[in-house]
């Protein structure tokens, strides 16, 4: 666990310093995965973010937290190319409490509540920025998981799918840190500075394995 400065001074620091470090070679070659009828890539913020914080047993609060306070990082792959995690996911970025931030590539972030929303608008995990930093902000000593992410992001995860292309249509392979993980990937902690690469069909030439 580490506690770190007010949300206002890490968007300063470009976003908590989002961006994965070091990079390993792929080890395998996979065909390229076809394009599913449903549920391709890129898969955009849904319109809902507190219905969905809830479905994936979060409770979303006015404000943020930073008892806990955590960034892991997320990169999926789609045949070698890079898929955007969207800013403002577990974030109702239309909440008239919630600021607008520009990056330094011109994209927009999501954050910086102050005074608190009248109704909740922030999940303990959410995105700010489309750097693929995971931030888990709580009030209490609880990491989250990959699993409530992607059901936050309204999109497909388990052991044969992600959003909509599935195994064995697809190569799916999930990496922790640089290492091939095989069990189940909701389960994964978003631990602090934990790197997470999901790749579908051809992999890129370097997997993601460090962050921070």
């Amino acid at each position: 666990m580490r506690r770190c400065v007010p949300f206002l001074a890490l968007l300063l620091a470009a976003g908590c310093g989002g961006g994965s470090g070091t990079k390993t070679a792929t080890t395998a070659a996979a065909p390229p995965a076809p394009t599913p009828a449903k549920g391709a890539a890129p898969w955009p913020a849904p319109a809902d973010p507190m219905k969905l914080a809830v479905r994936a047993g979060l409770t979303p609060e006015t404000h943020e937290f930073v008892f806990l306070h955590v960034h892991a990082h997320l990169d999926v792959f789609v045949n070698g190319a890079p898929v955007t995690v969207p800013a403002g996911i577990g974030i109702e970025i239309n909440d008239p409490a919630v600021k607008r931030f520009k990056a330094s590539d011109g994209s927009i972030g999501y954050g910086g509540i102050a005074p608190p929303c009248a109704t909740p608008c922030i999940s303990p995990l959410h995105t700010h920025f489309i750097d693929g930093v995971l931030h888990t902000e709580a009030k209490e000593n609880q990491f989250n998981s990959l699993g409530e992410f992607f059901t936050e992001w309204d999109v497909r995860l388990n052991r044969k799918c992600v959003g909509g292309y599935c195994r064995p249509a697809a190569a799916i392979t999930i990496y922790v840190d640089g290492a091939p993980y095989s069990g189940d990937p909701r389960e994964i902690k978003l631990e602090d500075k934990k790197e997470i690469a999901v790749v579908i069909g051809s992999p890129p030439q370097t997997i993601p394995s460090s962050f921070g």
